[in-house]
């Protein structure tokens, strides 16, 4: 067989001078996806993953196993409208989730069914939302993946759509005014009105009638606003409160207005000010008994419920309802006001990334109780019936459990199954540990660690991790986590800052200028693995997607020592340029603008692409990218991958770098099939060079 031998790349001799500091971009022409040399390197990319991937072994293993475990299925919380209510649900057999409706002495009826809808997969159900009286449907569907909703609606008695498509409602929040005959929705601009390369920004919201041109739409809001803002809109049950918020891009703050529709009229608002260029975020929310909740962080980084008059919606008339905790993070609530002898709250927290339900007084917030959950994982939002009731449903799920509904009855206390996934497995047994390490600077971290209950020694491990956004990450069913415990490896999911897993305080301490911290906490997750004995750095390897490729592509700049493998997909790399391409400048308020010098000397100092060093033995790199993926540029990855190809002391035959790409999938969506191959060339890669053998190796492919 002849010596493997990364494609040829073109180093440009191009150096920028930004803000006094020399930035090198030997790559930038594969920023370039159509220009005829791209498209030369990336087929021969393509070549030399395929032909690399065809000799690892246990390629066919996993999928069986990820297939299997996969085959529970799911079934999500229904959604309410008097006695029928909605809900979605996959079989083993099934690509995607199917939306049926369920009613008192009918069959079940399918609503949605993507696949139906399109036999390749490619095509999913984005969101979905019935009107208040349940006879509309509004819903988005993306095709191939690329996130770009069609908004249309249905009449769901008959199952004919009656509106739509509408196009550039990506993202959009829809909120029924009573009656099904308008709703107030975000749209983007057409692209011939705003300037070449911003058709993904410029949201405004609108007032639709069913059935009437777009053309007829009403603006409501963000005429003149920052073009990076994102909307929610909201309607309160009788129709009478319109609540509306913005977020400048994904930051962690937001202004909130309010304005009463039955003394301004639906096409022309007056918003009363809720809170307005405030460092902190709050969710309105008015409640069946006439009250505005305000659901918030504001002067409480766990988090807290406060409560006012419609008419009073400034801070200073707030009065807290449910207080912070100082160890756990409030997540939701629902109020349950029917059939009780008092109407009560319930409100969900995560202590430490584990889910918690606490029982309130609605009156006052007084503390009566809390739920007894099935065990140490994480519950979904709570859902009550709109027009009131006693009863709340929630998802809940933990590491060998695939999503269950439960169904509390506050009337009598029981908390109960209510729907289960529809499929059967045989799970591997698991040890399941949460343990604290020490970062860098002194700062405590958790983490859980997954393995066979009879794990002892040193074993192939991989660590995965995020930290950013105010993403948490909880406990939760995986198959691809129970896949790789299964073929007895370690699996470590370490809760770094950057994320909302002890509150906001906790997501800032990895944000901007403390970004370092993330990085920092990743490599201190991985020198307790080692240091505990788990694994070894020859048998380590870390994994992470989105803003997780970007912790990966600092950990194996920062700390080749501590890796053998990595798994960086769909990532974020150039950090200098990341503005330039796909939803970038949504996230400069989570690492900072090139366009700020201070920012530009942290950008680039911890740049992926811009510290890849030669003559390092850096750890063999799968790249995973996806060719629809509107939100990270796949020219991230390219510009990496071949910078490491260049730099790398290991021969590719030792520890390659590899760039997996993959068509009509975008950055997160995707059919069951698709999952099943793209997670099982992941694990196989990562047990090839972490030496994990897994059961196919030993002619075992029953195990």
């Amino acid at each position: 067989m002849p010596e493997r031998r990364y494609p040829a790349a073109e180093r440009l001799d191009l150096v920028e001078t930004l803000h006094g500091h020399d930035i090198s971009d030997p790559y930038r022409w594969l920023e370039d996806p159509e220009s005829a040399a791209t498209k030369e390197w990336g087929a021969a990319q393509d070549t030399l993953f395929t032909d690399a991937a065809a000799g690892l072994a246990g390629r066919e293993w996993f999928g069986g196993r990820l297939t299997e475990l996969m085959g529970a299925g799911f079934v999500g919380t229904p959604v309410w409208r008097g006695v029928r209510h909605l809900f979605t649900r996959r079989t083993a057999e099934q690509e995607h989730g199917v939306l049926y409706l369920s009613e008192p002495g009918l069959p079940e009826r399918v609503l949605i069914d993507p696949t139906a809808i399109d036999p390749t997969g490619a095509t999913t159900l984005d969101s979905w939302r019935p009107d208040r009286e349940g006879r509309l449907l509004a819903y988005q569907l993306s095709e191939g993946g690329d996130e770009e909703s069609l908004l249309r609606v249905m009449d769901i008695a008959t199952g004919e759509e009656v509106d739509g498509p509408i196009d550039r409602c990506r993202y959009s929040p829809i909120a029924w005014l009573p009656g099904g005959e308008a709703f107030y929705y975000v749209r983007r601009l057409a692209p011939d009105r705003v300037p070449a390369g911003e058709e993904q920004y410029h949201r405004r919201v609108y007032l639709h009638r069913v059935g009437t041109p777009t053309d007829d739409d009403v603006l409501i809001f963000g005429e003149g606003r920052d073009k990076t803002e994102y909307y929610g809109v909201g309607v309160s049950r009788d129709g009478r409160w319109l609540l509306l918020t913005c977020t400048k891009g994904t930051s962690s703050r937001n202004d909130a207005w309010i304005a009463d529709l039955s003394d301004s009229g639906l096409e022309s608002p007056r918003l009363r000010t809720i809170q307005e260029g405030v460092d902190a975020e709050v969710s309105p929310y008015v409640g069946r008994d006439g009250r505005l909740y305000l659901f918030t962080d504001r002067d409480a980084p766990r988090g807290r419920l406060c409560v006012t008059d419609p008419a009073a919606p400034g801070a200073e008339h707030w009065r807290t309802l449910i207080a912070t905790d100082p160890d756990a993070v409030l997540s939701d609530f629902a109020i349950l006001d029917e059939g009780l002898a008092e109407p009560l709250l319930l409100a969900a927290w995560r202590r430490h990334a584990i889910s918690e339900v606490s029982v309130h007084a609605l009156a006052d917030g007084e503390r009566r109780g809390a739920l007894e959950l099935p065990g140490l994982g994480s519950i979904g939002g709570l859902v009550e019936r709109p027009e009131g009731g006693h009863e709340v449903w929630f998802g809940y799920t933990d590491n060998t459990s695939p999503t269950t509904v439960h169904r509390y009855d506050a009337r009598t206390g029981e908390l109960s199954v209510w729907a289960s996934p529809p499929g059967r497995l045989d799970l591997p047994e698991v040890r399941t540990e949460q343990v604290t390490y020490t970062s860098r600077d002194g700062t405590p971290v958790r983490m859980l660690v997954i393995s066979p209950p009879d794990a002892d020694g040193p074993r192939p491990a991989i660590l995965y991790g995020y930290g950013g956004f105010s993403i948490s990450l909880t406990p939760g069913y995986s198959s691809t986590i129970l896949a790789w415990v299964r073929a007895g490896g370690v699996y470590a999911v370490a809760n770094l800052r950057g994320g909302l897993e002890e509150g906001e305080e906790w997501h800032r301490g990895g944000m901007l200028d403390r970004k370092q911290n993330v990085f920092d906490d990743c490599a201190a997750a991985a020198e307790h693995l080692i240091a505990t004995g788990r694994t070894t750095a020859g048998r380590l390897a870390v994994m992470g997607g989105s803003n997780g490729g970007l912790l990966v592509g600092a950990a194996i700049t920062q700390r080749p020592d501590l890796f053998a493998a990595a798994v960086c997909s769909a990532p974020l790399l150039d950090m200098v340029r990341y503005e330039r391409f796909g939803l970038g400048q949504l996230w400069n308020v989570e690492y900072g603008s090139a366009d700020d010098p201070e920012a530009l000397a942290r950008l680039h100092g911890y740049s992926p692409y811009h510290n890849v060093t030669d003559g390092v033995r850096y750890p063999a790199t799968l790249f995973t990218v996806f060719d629809n993926d509107t939100r990270v540029d796949p020219l991230h990855a390219r510009k990496m991958c071949a910078a490491l190809q260049h730099a790398t002391s290991a021969s590719p035959a030792e520890r390659p770098i590899l760039l997996r790409r993959e068509a009509e999938v975008g950055h997160s969506s995707r059919s069951v099939s698709r999952s099943v191959r793209l997670n099982a060339d992941q694990l196989a890669f990562l047990a090839r060079y972490t030496g994990l053998v897994v059961p196919e190796d030993t002619g075992d492919a029953s195990s």
